[in-house]
């Protein structure tokens, strides 16, 4: 996840008269193992490139970092064309880019490194990468701190994405004041439009297109996906649940992940209790009865 004006790098790669030029970024060494890994010359051009190696090499003007792949890249069509056509026919490829296609190259084509340019306008440069749960979790909370790091209100830099024709998000129900009222809100949240805020309480979540949380249900912490119904009085924590998934009333996730674990969920090493959309209401039903 990241903001990134890919005009620049093709205006680079042909002054550069480059055949493959890689964007990259530095990341912590420790980090390094996850991705593929460039080492560059003065001029940034490409003498070495690691997939995903055990012991990734330092830069050398920055301690603890190495140069690590975005995984965006700009080819000249025709070299692009003739080097996938040759993988091709190689029985013996993972038909890899970072395995098979850029390491044989390096030593007859012009590589080189493009590095990476934000454009979120904030202090520090963001760049996520959401290859597992537990960061995607995290890229998603990022959002709905007071000051996110990723800019979603740049008015200049406007995300083009679906935008369903539905009405705008509703609350209802205020019945007093009090931890366990029927009193429909969300705080320190993002609610999408279509969602129903039925007497429930949402806090330091996000909520996608039609979701509805019923009476005297709590979500905290959680990421909601299209259509999700979060039935009454359920208590749901640190939670990724997918599109369509109707929670039972009275259900409990996330607050005891050993008995989330005893239930078949999916638990992320940072204890994010995932909900697959192939939940049906009647199975989701049964695996809340006790054994």
């Amino acid at each position: 996840i990241y903001k990134m004006d890919y005009g620049h790098m093709i205006r680079s790669h042909i002054e550069r008269g480059a055949d493959l030029t890689i964007g990259c970024i530095p990341v912590p060494r420790k980090d390094g193992s996850h991705f593929g890994i460039m080492d560059v010359d003065k001029e940034d051009r490409v003498v070495g490139f690691l997939e995903k190696p055990a012991d990734p090499p330092e830069i050398a003007d920055m301690p603890g970092q190495t140069l690590a792949s975005m995984g965006i890249y700009v080819f000249t069509a025709r070299i692009m064309f003739e080097l996938l056509c040759q993988d091709a026919t190689r029985t013996d490829s993972d038909h890899d880019f970072g395995k098979n296609i850029i390491p044989p190259i390096l030593g007859t084509h012009r590589v080189f490194a493009y590095r990476f340019r934000d454009q979120n306008r904030k202090e520090v440069p963001y760049w996520r990468d959401v290859g597992t749960l537990d960061a995607y979790y995290q890229a998603n909370m990022d959002l709905v701190n007071v000051d996110p790091v990723l800019n979603l209100y740049d008015r200049e830099w406007p995300i083009r994405t679906y935008q369903p024709q539905l009405p705008p998000p509703k609350f209802v129900f205020n019945d007093g004041p009090g931890e366990n009222a029927r009193r429909g809100e969300a705080h320190d949240s993002m609610v999408c439009q279509g969602c129903i805020i039925s007497g429930g309480h949402v806090r330091h979540s996000i909520l996608s297109p039609n979701v509805r949380v019923n009476s005297y249900a709590v979500v905290e912490s959680s990421i909601l996906f299209d259509g999700v119904n979060v039935g009454r009085h359920c208590r749901i924590r640190r939670a990724i649940i997918d599109k369509e998934v109707q929670i039972p009333a009275g259900t409990t996730i996330g607050h005891n992940l050993e008995h989330d674990r005893q239930r078949g969920f999916t638990i992320s090493e940072q204890g994010v209790v995932v909900i697959a959309k192939s939940e049906l209401p009647e199975t989701f039903a049964q695996r809340l009865k006790p054994s």
